[in-house]
């Protein structure tokens, strides 16, 4: 067993075989697409196909051997590493108490909805964007304002001339995804001071959920938004979760991140109201995943990922008619179908029924997505070479 702060090099390529394991990714995808995990791939949910670092694996064996798992308790250990990761990895000083906690991230933008916002309101997505937003504006009684991005040279980009003319008046909120999940755009410095403008120009509820913030391919920068734009603290929550750097969403934790007692006590409200408190594993979990061992696996991972996404654009860049957007963060490809010419149900069929691979549908994103799949590439590198081969025999007939 290695010492604290060390490392033996992962294996980003060993085959762990998840189906019988409750493991939605695998274990649903024929239920929901018709593809077997005996012969297809999971390409859908966001979740890696990787074991995360060894202090991680660690800190659980520990919680096994005590073999005692009661009530938990308060956990500095918990705080002072996230403030210890935000500060060394993303130049952020951030303070123990602005730290809230929540089930996940999904459960954080659906208390920020709840705790900001009332039945009727509008609250704005920049479309396309990650869909579990949506479902939880619309579970709360609220709409979905659906703004779509621009898009120019093949890349996303904030549209605000056209946006203002979408505005009705009974707009609350905000939601920003930066990284942007689909589309893997990191926003420069200067559209995040666009967004912090147009939530001060309109009187908007900011919550930049930074999920993502950890997997940035070599070359980009993730710029923190409530670290760039202090003055905006008053109407800003920060959404942030090892879960999804390490590969631990089955934790169920992730943070609300607030600087502004108003708003932090208005949320805090709402937590108690819904009786949530972190479980006995996952702050142990994340404590140990941020530290300098954590460090050095993200580090390996990240570059792992870039060359996975190396050989998939190409792959795929090849089939006539298909563009792979270029991917900064995250490990999520969005492919665009629409330069095949196909109906949705005809590219889809190929990806599903031909080259058995099961990706998100680019619709269930919001406006804008209708001609994407996205494809997850956090699974072994053998796995995105199979995938490609796949894709480029179920499209022969365009080469």
């Amino acid at each position: 067993m290695e010492n604290e702060g060390t490392m033996a090099q992962p294996d980003f390529d060993e085959i762990i075989d998840r189906t019988g394991t409750s493991c939605s990714k695998w274990d649903d995808m024929q239920a929901i697409y018709g593809v077997s995990p005996q012969d297809g791939i999971a390409m859908w949910v966001a979740d890696m196909d990787f074991r995360p670092p060894a202090s991680v694996q660690r800190a659980v064996e520990g919680f096994a051997a005590h073999g005692v798992y009661g009530y938990p308790g308060s956990n500095p250990a918990y705080t002072d590493a996230i403030r210890w990761w935000m500060a060394s990895r993303h130049g952020w000083e951030v303070a123990p108490e602005w730290i809230l906690s929540a089930h996940g991230l999904v459960n954080g933008t659906a208390l920020c909805v709840d705790a900001f916002t009332q039945p009727g309101d509008r609250v704005i997505l920049m479309t396309p964007v990650y869909h579990a937003f949506a479902r939880v504006i619309r579970a709360g009684g609220r709409e979905v304002a659906e703004f779509p991005l621009a898009v120019e040279e093949g890349r996303y980009r904030m549209d605000w001339e056209g946006w203002a003319a979408l505005m009705t008046g009974r707009e609350r909120m905000l939601i920003l995804c930066s990284p942007h999940n689909p589309g893997g755009r990191v926003w420069t410095e200067a559209e995040l001071r666009e967004v912090a403008a147009f939530c001060q120009a309109h009187d908007l509820i900011l919550v930049s959920d930074e999920i993502h913030h950890d997997l940035v391919m070599p070359g980009a920068r993730h710029r923190v938004l409530a670290g760039l734009v202090p003055e905006l603290a008053p109407r800003l929550v920060t959404l942030t979760a090892a879960t999804k750097t390490f590969n631990i969403a089955g934790a169920h934790i992730g943070n609300l991140i607030v600087a502004d007692e108003g708003l932090r006590q208005r949320l805090q409200g709402r937590i108690m109201a819904q009786g949530i408190s972190p479980g006995l594993f996952g702050p142990g979990m994340v404590a140990a995943a941020y530290s300098p061992e954590g460090a050095a696996w993200v580090d390996a991972l990240t570059a792992y990922l870039d060359d996975n996404r190396r050989l998939f654009d190409a792959g795929v860049n090849a089939i006539p008619g298909l563009r792979s957007m270029p991917l900064e963060a995250t490990y999520l490809a969005w492919v665009d179908f629409s330069g095949t010419g196909m109906e949705r149900a005809e590219f889809t069929r190929r990806v599903e029924k031909q080259a058995r691979i099961a990706a998100n549908h680019g619709g269930t994103f919001g406006l804008g997505g209708e001609d994407f799949l996205r494809f997850n590439l956090a699974t072994p590198r053998a796995r995105v070479t199979e995938a490609v081969a796949r894709l480029q025999e179920a499209f022969a007939d365009l080469q």
